[in-house]
């Protein structure tokens, strides 16, 4: 079983940043990871996603803002969100694809709350 961990959601003002960061229990094996959002009443979303070889992908609605990266040694994965708006107000959850099969593990989610 492959359990992903989260942390570092909480309340900012618009403008402001946060730091995420999702650590993965299981040493190997991990492929893409990626983190997601969902609003209420709305779906849940990409937000960026990076490959072990360090290819990101990003929702046109955080480019420039936010960046993902990972320490692949220890399978944590982060989510610096910068130039934070209302609209990023949301849960995000973390999702890592383990072995050959590319078997998707998710987060808990963690709540980010943009908001003067």
């Amino acid at each position: 079983q492959v359990q992903l961990a989260e942390s570092g959601g909480g309340l900012v003002q618009p403008g402001g940043s946060l730091r995420l960061s999702c650590e993965v229990s299981r040493g190997s094996s991990i492929g893409t990871m990626g983190w997601y959002r969902q609003a209420p009443g709305k779906q849940r979303e990409l937000v960026a996603e990076i490959t072990p070889a360090g290819s990101t992908t990003y929702s046109d609605s955080v480019k420039g803002r936010f960046t993902i990266s990972r320490e692949s040694v220890k399978n944590i994965v982060f989510l610096q969100m910068n130039s934070l708006k209302h609209e990023d107000t949301a849960v995000y959850y973390c999702k890592a694809l383990y072995g050959w099969l590319e078997t998707a593990f998710w987060g808990q989610g963690t709540q980010v709350t943009v908001s003067s």
